[in-house]
């Protein structure tokens, strides 16, 4: 590969340099031949190579606009969205009629914002193979009861299946960031919530932003009567499952709590 644009701490960029890693994260990509790829800030290309390679369409999401003219340089090819991830309309290359799987080295600053415009268009989208702190990949596989079990676990497991698949250490970075990475699966095969995503997000977060509290003094904001003959209000937020949460706004929403 030649010579490529230098990194921008501003934009949190770290290069994969070791061929045997993008290897290994290549082949984790459970996809077919012409299958669309959606590959999130590619950066200098390290793994654009080899999916394009593996892969018939493929259509990379990228900030920075010297990446951009690099990666046209390289891969003539290559389909690229020159945009913010997080202000693009992803309904125009996630929903295709075929399978889409999105795959990403994230920015560690924005890593949670992009999980949640991920699940946001988990309809569309049949997996993502997302490359992230080791820290936040642990949050969104934790069990309940568990001190890493928060917001993330909940909603990313109601909405899909989530698996750590491998750690990356700091060195086949250039540069090298300060922490663990982990390649973090997430398969998209849950059923339709009962709930609507936005008052779920609603009580979860207001569940763990007070995760000390007892639920009954937690959910006091919602200004409502709590179903406390079918929900025990005195646990605190991490003793209940994500399928628990789920079926307590989907009883809120009964009761009209958010009308």
């Amino acid at each position: 590969m030649a010579n490529h644009p230098r990194t921008k701490k501003s934009l949190g960029q770290h290069f994969l340099k070791d061929p045997n890693m993008i290897q290994k994260i290549v082949d984790s990509i459970p996809a077919q031949k012409e299958d669309r790829i959606v590959e999130i800030g590619p950066g200098a290309g390290a793994i654009t190579g080899l999916i394009l390679q593996a892969y018939d369409d493929v259509v990379a999401v990228e900030i920075d606009q010297r990446m951009v003219e690099h990666l046209t340089e390289e891969y003539p090819d290559l389909k690229i969205v020159n945009e913010d991830i997080l202000k693009s309309d992803w309904s125009e290359f996630v929903i295709a009629d075929k399978p889409v799987h999105v795959v990403g080295n994230l920015p560690y600053y924005i890593t949670s914002q992009i999980l949640f415009k991920v699940l946001e268009y988990r309809k569309h989208i049949t997996s993502a193979l997302l490359m992230m702190q080791k820290e936040v990949a642990e949050r969104i596989v934790a069990e309940p009861r568990n001190k890493e079990y928060g917001i993330l676990s909940v909603q990313t497991q109601l909405m899909s299946s989530p698996e750590i698949l491998f750690d990356v250490p700091p060195g086949v970075f250039s540069p090298p960031p300060n922490v663990n990475s982990a390649v973090l699966k997430l398969t998209f095969d849950q059923p339709d919530l009962t709930c609507s995503d936005k008052n779920l997000k609603t009580v979860v977060r207001m569940a763990f932003n007070q995760r000390r509290k007892k639920l009954s003094n937690a959910l006091k904001r919602l200004d409502t009567e709590l179903p406390e003959d079918e929900f025990d209000f005195n646990l605190r937020a991490e003793a209940l499952t994500p399928e628990m949460y789920e079926k307590l706004t989907a009883r809120l929403e009964q009761l009209g709590t958010f009308s």
